[in-house]
C-alpha cells in the first residue's frame, strides 16, 4: 500500500500515461511520433522530447494517475478485507454452538453463542466489501482520459484537424490502456471529487466497522471472556505483570476512529470545487487518499481467539412460573440474589456464586432437580448456530468467491506495539 503512494510508483505511473497517450496518438495517425520514440520511452520509461505528449498538460497525467492510485489501492483492499471475512467465517463455524453471554444495555442478558456474535461482525464486513467494490466499479467507469486543459478536449481537436471521431477514439484508447472499462464524458480540468467522496465514504464506513469490532473485543477482554493472542516475550504492563492488554483492539480502535473522520475531509474537499477546478483540493488530498488506504489496510488485523463460558437465569423463573409461582416474585428473588453475587465478585474478587445461592434459597426448591437441565447452554441461544450456518452460506459464500486465489496468497500480518 506505501509503495502505490510513494513518489517512485507516481513517477512511473506518469511516465505509463505518456506512453500510453504517444501510443494512441500514433495509432491514430498522428505524425511527429515514431516507432523508435516509443520504442525509447517503454525501454526506458523517461520523458522524451515534447513530441511525445502532444496537447497533454500536466494535470492530465497526475489526475489520471491518481485515478490509477485509487484502483490499485482497492485492489489490493478488496482481498484483504476478503480474507479477514473468511477467517471470521472459519471462526464462526467453529464456535457456532459454543454459549456465551448477550448483553444489552452493557448488561447481562440472553445467551447467544461465540459463533452468533461473529456473525453480526461478518454482516457489517460484507456491507464495507460490497460498499468497496460498488465504489471501484464507479471509479473504472470515470477515468478522466484525454480531455485536455479543462475538459473540453480543444487541443486534441486542433492536432486531429477538426477530426471528432479521432479525438472520442483517443480518449477510448487511453482510457482502455490505463485498465479502466470507460472514461467520463465530461470533466473538468479534474476528474469529479465526487469519486474521492464515494471511495472515502466506503472506507470510512469500514473505519466505523473496524472501531465497532475492536471496542467489542475490548470490552469482552475487560469481562475476562476474551483474551488476545499474547506474544511469548510480550508485557502485559511494566508495573502489573498480570495484565494481558488488548493492544490490537486498542490499535484497531485508534485507527477506525481516524478512517472514520476523513468522510468530512473529502465531503468538504469536492463541494468547495470551483468551476473547472481550484487547486484547494491538492494538498488535502494529498494526505486524505493515501492516509485512509494505508489506516484501512492497517486496520485489517483480525486475529481472533476467544474462551467464552457463561451462565444465564431466564429459564429458571420460567420454570418457576410453569411451577404456579408468578413470574414477578421469580424475578424479584432472581434479582436479589444476582446482587448479592455481583457485590461479592466485585467487593471480595470471589467467584459468581449465584447457582449456590439458588440452591440454598427455598423459593426455589420446586425446580432444584431440574436446575442443571435448565442450565444446559444449548437451551438459551435459540437458532444462533443455525443462524450461524446461513449467513456462511448465504452471505459469505458468494461474497468471497472471486477472491479465492487472493485470500490465498494472503499472509499472516504483526503488529509491533
Amino acid at each position: 500500500m506505501k509503495y502505490i503512494f510513494s513518489p517512485r510508483n507516481r513517477f512511473g505511473t506518469w511516465r505509463k500515461l505518456w506512453i500510453y497517450l504517444a501510443e494512441s496518438e500514433r495509432e491514430l495517425g498522428l505524425e511527429g511520433i515514431t516507432e523508435d520514440g516509443l520504442k525509447q520511452m517503454m525501454e526506458h520509461a523517461q520523458i522524451q522530447d515534447h513530441e511525445f505528449e502532444i496537447a497533454a498538460v500536466e494535470e492530465k497525467r497526475r489526475h489520471n494517475a491518481d485515478q490509477i492510485f485509487l484502483r490499485d489501492a482497492l485492489d489490493l483492499l478488496l482481498p484483504k478485507l476478503a480474507a479477514v471475512i473468511q477467517r471470521l467465517s472459519h471462526f464462526a463455524q467453529e464456535y457456532r454452538s459454543v454459549p456465551c453471554l448477550g448483553y444489552t444495555h452493557g448488561q447481562a442478558a440472553q445467551l447467544v453463542t461465540v459463533g452468533k456474535r461473529a456473525t453480526i461482525w461478518i454482516e457489517d464486513l460484507l456491507d464495507d466489501l460490497h460498499n468497496l467494490e460498488h465504489a471501484r466499479e464507479r471509479l473504472l467507469g470515470k477515468f478522466r482520459g484525454a480531455k485536455g486543459t479543462t475538459g473540453t478536449q480543444a487541443s486534441f481537436l486542433a492536432i486531429f484537424q477538426g477530426d471528432h471521431a479521432k479525438v472520442k477514439k483517443l480518449d477510448e484508447l487511453v482510457t482502455k490502456k490505463a485498465g479502466f472499462t470507460a472514461a467520463a464524458r465530461s470533466t473538468t480540468q479534474t476528474y469529479s471529487r465526487k469519486i474521492d467522496v464515494d471511495i472515502v465514504h466506503a472506507l470510512s464506513s469500514f473505519g466505523c466497522t473496524a472501531e465497532r469490532i475492536g471496542g467489542d473485543i475490548r470490552h469482552l477482554a475487560m469481562f475476562k471472556e476474551l483474551e488476545e493472542p499474547f506474544e511469548q516475550d510480550q508485557i502485559g504492563s511494566s508495573a502489573m505483570a498480570y495484565k494481558r492488554n488488548p493492544m490490537r483492539s486498542e490499535r484497531l480502535c485508534s485507527l477506525g476512529r481516524v478512517l472514520a473522520n476523513f468522510s468530512a475531509d473529502a465531503e468538504q474537499t469536492y463541494k468547495s470545487q470551483w468551476l473547472e477546478r481550484s487547486l484547494d483540493d491538492s494538498a488535502i488530498r494529498r494526505i486524505v487518499l493515501p492516509e485512509s488506504f494505508l489506516c484501512a489496510d492497517a486496520c485489517l488485523i483480525l486475529r481472533i481467539d476467544l474462551e467464552l463460558p457463561f451462565m444465564a437465569t431466564e429459564n429458571i423463573i420460567m420454570a418457576m412460573v410453569n411451577k404456579g409461582h408468578s413470574r414477578q416474585e421469580a424475578h424479584e428473588h432472581i434479582r436479589v440474589l444476582s446482587h448479592q453475587a455481583g457485590a461479592v465478585v466485585k467487593q471480595e474478587g470471589k467467584p459468581n456464586d449465584l447457582i449456590e445461592r439458588i440452591r440454598e434459597t427455598s423459593f426455589f426448591e420446586p425446580i432444584l432437580d431440574r436446575l442443571e437441565v435448565l442450565m444446559d447452554p444449548a437451551t438459551f441461544f435459540g437458532r444462533s448456530p443455525e443462524i450461524v450456518d446461513e449467513v456462511l452460506e448465504y452471505d459469505v459464500k458468494p461474497a468471497l468467491q472471486k477472491y479465492e486465489s487472493a485470500i490465498g496468497r494472503i499472509g499472516d500480518a504483526d503488529l509491533s506495539v
